[in-house]
């Protein structure tokens, strides 16, 4: 097909701020894991898709597929959306415990 440009499950984009391999990024509607660290500015690679372990609100227990959003003023998820302020990210891959540090979110 002479119009496939990629598959899609990574993009490399404008860094929206600095950030380190690892961390959500959150571009318009895109949400990514970055595959390395960027200056704001600079071209981030980010994955789209995928399972991966996250920080999140450690007071909160996650039941699997719940919806998960990303709170971009303390770097965590968690399963408030803050009445709409808090970008949805993905759902909880698995169950989490209060407390925990971190849990496994299905970004989509």
């Amino acid at each position: 097909m002479k119009n496939f440009v990629s598959s899609g499950e990574v993009l490399t984009i404008p860094a929206p701020a600095t950030v380190a391999s690892g961390d959500v990024v959150i571009a318009g509607g895109l949400v990514g894991i970055a595959a390395h660290d960027a200056a704001s500015g600079d071209a981030v690679t980010i994955k789209l898709g995928g399972v991966y372990e996250l920080p999140k609100v450690a007071a909160e227990a996650w039941t699997l597929g719940a919806a998960i959003y990303w709170d971009a003023g303390d770097k965590v998820c968690t399963t408030d959306d803050d009445s709409g302020s808090n970008a949805q990210i993905g759902h909880a891959a698995a169950a989490a415990a209060n407390p925990s540090s971190t849990g496994l979110v299905r970004l989509g």
